[in-house]
C-alpha cells in the first residue's frame, strides 16, 4: 500500500486549504485514515482521523475549523482546513491503517508529507 498526498501550499491567516491523500494497492481494506502534522522543532501530532465506520476524531486545536472526510470507494481521505492560523503551519502527513483481505493483522503506512504554511 502506498499513499499520495496533495494540496499543501501557502495561505493567509483565515484562509482555506484542502488536503487529499489516496491509498493505492490491491487486496486490502482500510480500517482508518487520518492526518498528523509536525511543526519545526516539534513532535508529530495527530490532527484528525476517521475510521472505516465513519467515526471521526479531532485534535482540540483544530476542532470546529478542520473537517476530515473519507471516500472509501476511492480510498481517499480529505482534510478541509478553514480558518487557518499561523500556528497551523506544519508538514502534514497522511496515514492509513489497513489489512489484507481476510487477515486480522493491521499495518500502518505513511505518506510523504505536504507543507502547509499560513502567513499572518
Amino acid at each position: 500500500v502506498q499513499l499520495q498526498a496533495f494540496g499543501g501550499g501557502l495561505v493567509q491567516a483565515g484562509g482555506y486549504l484542502r488536503l487529499s491523500c489516496t491509498a493505492s494497492g490491491s487486496g486490502f481494506t482500510i480500517e482508518a485514515m487520518g492526518w498528523y502534522r509536525q511543526a519545526p522543532g516539534k513532535q508529530r501530532d495527530s490532527v484528525a482521523t476517521e475510521t472505516g465506520g465513519g467515526i471521526r476524531n479531532y485534535a482540540d486545536s483544530v476542532q470546529g475549523r478542520f473537517t476530515i472526510s473519507m471516500d472509501g470507494a476511492k480510498k481517499t481521505v480529505y482534510l478541509h482546513m478553514n480558518g487557518l492560523k499561523p500556528e497551523d503551519t506544519a508538514v502534514y502527513f497522511c496515514y492509513v491503517r489497513w489489512g489484507y483481505w481476510g487477515r486480522t493483522y493491521l499495518r500502518e503506512t505513511w505518506g510523504q508529507g505536504t507543507l502547509v504554511t499560513v502567513s499572518s
